[in-house]
């Protein structure tokens, strides 16, 4: 492997706690970011869209320039592909009507598209694998309809089937103990389980979101957004502070295989 090499891999960061605490999180505030902007500062779906496409632009410029892991841009990058795939869903299925099954199914195809078109391209699916821009840009386009996925597959079994955000958070989170239990029995492959779970995070958070925003009518807890996502926020910086000074998910000198 090439020094190149190295810098391209430690773009990713090391899958850890942290990351998959992060993820969460970042799909919580996702869900609660987008429905801020959408109904609190009555920006309405095409601006909020719009905003948020052109922000999640200019990261993934700064992001692809970079030679290496740089916690608070790829961190920062993963929020606004979180906000922008629940935008892309919330308009289609507000704006244009679609139903959640048509959007879950398609999204499910595109996804699994990309990752065929990837395996194709350079025989590996692996996030740790990254050696290219090309492989990268693969990357970033399969984050970002998981997370398209993830919120119409989310909003398909809360809202259209009836079973309510905690039982729906329950579900979700039930699916990935299995498949963590399945990785760690070595009955599942480790780029299938990181893939898998990657996918269910976002209805889980999203799941987490509706349940702690939403209406007691709806289901809901029914605390505002105002207080729902700063929060989360602070809870992501926070930890991106500190896996900046320690870099503990860096992958130069760890000793963990990677996925």
């Amino acid at each position: 492997m090439t020094r190149s090499d190295r810098a391209m891999l430690s773009k990713v960061p090391l899958v850890t706690l942290a990351f998959w605490v992060i993820k969460i999180l970042a799909t919580t505030v996702g869900e609660t970011g987008a429905d801020f902007l959408n109904f609190n500062l009555r920006f309405g779906l095409t601006i909020t869209s719009l905003l948020a496409a052109a922000v999640l632009a200019i990261f993934l410029v700064i992001q692809m320039r970079q030679d290496r892991y740089v916690p608070w841009i790829y961190w920062i990058t993963v929020v606004l592909l979180s906000v922008v795939g629940t935008l892309i869903t919330d308009n289609l299925s507000d704006t244009f009507g679609i139903s959640l099954y048509v959007t879950t199914i398609a999204f499910a195809v595109a996804l699994a598209a990309t990752f065929i078109g990837w395996y194709r391209a350079e025989r590996t699916l692996s996030i740790h694998d990254i050696t290219s821009p090309r492989r990268e840009r693969f990357y970033w386009l399969a984050i970002l309809f998981t997370f398209a996925l993830g919120t119409a597959a989310g909003d398909l079994v809360s809202e259209q089937m009836g079973l309510g955000y905690a039982l729906s958070g329950a579900i979700f989170g039930g699916l990935i103990v299995v498949i963590t239990l399945g990785f760690y029995a070595k009955v599942i492959n480790p780029v299938l389980a990181f893939w898998s779970a990657y996918v269910l995070t976002r209805p889980l958070g999203a799941s987490m979101g509706d349940f702690l925003t939403q209406a007691p009518k709806d289901g809901g807890l029914g605390y505002s957004t105002t207080i729902v996502s700063p929060v989360f926020l602070m809870v992501i910086v926070g930890l991106v502070i500190y896996l900046t000074t320690t870099r503990a998910d860096a992958l130069e000198g760890s000793s963990q295989a990677p996925i």
